[in-house]
């Protein structure tokens, strides 16, 4: 788990149990106590990949911990900002689907 501080703004990385596997996610809460910036108090939580879980713990924490490392700030309502394009998951690493087929 890592943390970073943003105005107004503390997030969080971490990973959870999401039935047989793992998802990754980044929690925001305000800085300095439970009270945002518009006056709510609960956190906000946001996944940081929806479609995706993985096998193992530390392969979501690792994937959560790079998440955090690329946002580059947060909105006023806390949701992360990230580069335009940034899915924040490795996406030109070759996949099942990329692999090459059997020869007969």
């Amino acid at each position: 788990m890592a943390e970073r501080a943003f105005p107004n703004y503390v997030m969080t990385s971490g990973a959870g149990k999401d039935g047989a596997r793992y998802s990754a996610y980044l929690v925001v809460r305000p800085e300095g106590g439970s009270r945002r910036p518009d006056g709510t108090t609960r956190p906000e939580y946001f996944t940081v990949y929806d479609n995706r879980s993985f096998r193992e713990l530390a392969t979501a924490e690792e994937a959560a911990e790079k998440a955090l490392a690329l946002v580059q700030g947060v909105d006023d309502d806390g949701t992360p900002v990230f580069a335009e394009g940034e899915t924040g998951f490795d996406d030109d690493r070759p996949g099942e689907s990329d692999a090459e087929p059997l020869a007969e």
